[in-house]
């Protein structure tokens, strides 16, 4: 355990170097992930990111519910 100013100078290296880590890292992931994902299925509520996707799944996990009109000309 650290004491006195050695732990105040240790928790200013520590702090220097999340700033440092942080700003290597760069944008944040989830977002940028997140933004992508912009077709909801209407039954489940499940975000896919393209059309190809979304007709796949809407086939695959609701076979007897219609075709939702956005998905009529989207090639599988």
């Amino acid at each position: 355990m650290a004491c006195g100013q050695q732990k105040i100078q240790s928790q200013q290296k520590n702090a220097k170097k999340q700033a440092g880590q942080k700003k290597k890292q760069g944008h944040d992931q989830k977002a940028a992930v997140k933004a992508a994902l912009i077709y909801t299925c209407t039954v489940c509520r499940t975000q896919m990111p393209d059309p190809k996707t979304f007709k796949q799944h809407f086939e695959s996990k609701h076979p007897k519910t219609p075709l939702p009109p956005e998905l009529a000309g989207v090639q599988a």
